[in-house]
């Protein structure tokens, strides 16, 4: 059931999921989300028309609820991003990268005015640009015409660009932003009603989230990763880019396991290319995948190997965390505590207020 609050860019409510790859935020996690009346965002394959094709429609056997797709602009996406166009999806978020307006331009051109829901939108697809750590970027998403913009803060789980933590960050877009008609959402570090209460305050209109959505029912992930988030805090997270030299030089923020705490150091000679040992496999997309040391995949449950000496993805709010839901649990809970909070802080700090001073 579709839970309604502070609805935004004609979704029911403004809880978004991250796109997490390779395939966390697969069908059944973005359809749950969006049957909740949050926001569903695919992790689209790199530049794989049918594959994307085929993710979209199994997820549209699970929901008549819009939802969209994330792409990494870091890797020519050219056949994915078609294939979202072609299937009218609601939005396309993307990372990293240059969008420029004419990519945005093309993507409002490719939106579907089909829907009932859109009936509460523009005519245009909302385009999420997932703008990590910096004003400048900011600016140029403004500049290029995107819907909304996601401002991310270091603290977040998986790849990041920026060094600005998220309640420096975000009041700073939000300003930049100004009366534009750009929505802002927060993401990192946010894993319960508490954040998101605290992102609203910041001037976020929503929040996206990936680590609490991993510990859900539906996110395609090992049980092992799952449950490796109810083992770790806030103090046991690191920033790093080991698992990608080789392929795609990024710092992203993981659990500092045993392994990642014996390797976190490595020079820069240790990269992840083909000298490193097969420590297990994987079927992703329907394709097999050769899982080598400091791989950047982290298991999925087809995954078989050494699954200790793996990457867990997580934001520094992993220490919140504390059982593994489904989808729409966490977002009910979300709205749910969240309008208790507001409700308290309005009884605590303004309706006393107004009492005594009319007393």
């Amino acid at each position: 059931m579709a839970v309604t609050f502070g609805s935004i860019l004609g979704f029911d409510n403004g809880i978004m999921v991250a796109p997490m790859g390779a395939d966390v935020a697969g069908s059944a996690l973005v359809a749950a989300v969006a049957n909740a009346g949050g926001i569903g965002i695919l992790a689209s394959p790199v530049n794989s028309y049918d594959v994307t094709v085929n993710l979209i429609t199994a997820t549209k056997k699970l929901t008549t609820k819009p939802f969209g797709a994330g792409i990494l602009l870091e890797f020519d996406n050219t056949k994915s991003i078609q294939a979202i166009f072609d299937e009218k999806l609601a939005c396309l978020q993307v990372y990293w990268g240059d969008f420029p307006k004419e990519m945005v331009d093309e993507a409002h051109k490719a939106g579907s005015t089909s829907n009932s829901w859109k009936k509460t939108m523009t005519t245009r697809s909302a385009l999420n640009l997932l703008q990590v750590g910096s004003i400048k970027d900011a600016e140029k998403a403004i500049a290029a015409g995107v819907d909304c913009i996601i401002a991310q803060g270091v603290e977040a789980g998986g790849h990041i660009i920026g060094t600005v933590g998220l309640i420096a960050l975000l009041p700073r877009v939000v300003d930049l932003v100004g009366d534009r008609d750009v929505t802002v959402v927060a993401a990192g570090s946010i894993a319960d009603a508490r954040g998101y209460v605290a992102a609203l305050a910041l001037g976020a209109k929503g929040i996206c989230m990936g680590t609490r959505f991993v510990a859900t029912k539906e996110a395609y992930a090992h049980d092992f990763y799952k449950h490796q988030l109810l083992q770790f805090t806030e103090a046991d997270t690191d920033r790093t880019d080991l698992y990608s030299r080789a392929t795609w030089r990024a710092y992203v923020r993981c659990l500092n396991t045993p392994f990642h705490n014996q390797w976190r150091n490595a020079p820069e000679s240790v990269e992840n290319d083909d000298s490193q040992p097969i420590i297990g496999y994987s079927i992703i997309n329907g394709g097999e995948a050769v899982l080598r040391r400091f791989n950047g995949n982290t298991p999925n449950p087809t995954t078989t190997g050494e699954l200790e000496n793996m990457v867990y993805y997580a934001g520094q709010g992993v220490g919140l965390i504390t059982e593994i839901l489904s989808a729409a649990d966490v977002i009910s809970t979300f709205v749910e505590y969240a309008k208790k909070i507001i409700k308290d802080l309005n009884d605590k700090y303004v309706a006393a207020t107004t009492d005594t001073t009319s007393s």
